[in-house]
């Protein structure tokens, strides 16, 4: 039966956004609080919901590297599931719109979510450079390259800019099937249908040394096809590159 999502959401996202913001106008936050911070919140959520993970696949990573993590997307609940799937520090690169809530938008920034927006090559291309300025750091940066959440559940083409900023910064792709996040919340619906089983699939890392810039279509594709692989087959749609700001 499908349930109002939106009152639990809200207060557990305000209950983290609302810190966030005043230790970044006082300058008293650190990665570690943010960590913290969005572990809790993502167990918070998905225990809401009732959300239970079956993570398979290969063993998880030592992360005595950081990767740039894909996956692809079916559902807003995609975030949180990530953040428990790894329990890793991770940030994303999130479209524009997001950033348009207020509160929670001021808390992404303070917190290290990287805002792209497509629209603007340059503003992109920024975009791209902060997320390897992180990655550097040691953060895991985590991208969902079809750009925007599927609509069906089929996994749409894939925007090149994640791949190249993984060739630049010189480091390898962790590649992760989510199996059924729409099913607790599609891209149409603002209702939530609790107590599923979401199946998270781990894969072998990708080293994008072994292609390189005038290969980057190839490992696109790659990459594509080994998140597909966790995926029935009717979910993995076809495969395509599309362009974007790179």
């Amino acid at each position: 039966m499908a349930v109002r999502h939106l009152p639990n959401v809200v207060y557990e996202t305000l209950r983290i956004s609302i810190p966030t913001v005043i230790d970044g106008y006082l300058g008293t936050g650190s990665p570690e609080t943010f960590d913290a911070r969005l572990m809790s919140w993502s167990e918070r959520i998905l225990r809401c919901a009732d959300v239970r993970l079956d993570v398979t696949g290969q063993p998880l990573p030592t992360f005595r590297e950081a990767y740039v993590v894909m996956s692809n997307h079916q559902s807003v609940y995609d975030i949180p599931i990530m953040y428990q799937a790894l329990r890793q520090r991770l940030r994303m690169v999130a479209k524009s719109e997001l950033f348009r809530i207020p509160i929670w938008s001021r808390a992404m920034h303070e917190s290290g979510t990287i805002e792209l927006n497509r629209s603007d090559r340059r503003s992109a291309i920024e975009s791209l450079k902060k997320a390897g300025e992180q990655i550097r750091c040691g953060t895991n940066v985590w991208i969902a390259p079809e750009g925007t959440r599927s609509r069906t559940g089929v996994m749409g083409p894939f925007k090149r800019g994640g791949f190249h900023l993984a060739i630049e910064a010189k480091v390898k792709i962790l590649p992760i099937t989510i199996d059924g996040s729409r099913h607790v919340m599609s891209a149409n619906s603002l209702f939530m249908t609790p107590s599923q089983t979401i199946r998270v699939v781990v894969h072998e890392p990708v080293d994008t040394m072994a292609f390189g810039r005038k290969r980057r279509d190839e490992l696109t594709r790659t990459v594509r096809a080994v998140i597909a692989s966790g995926l029935q087959a009717e979910l993995r749609g076809n495969v395509e590159v599309t362009a974007d700001s790179d």
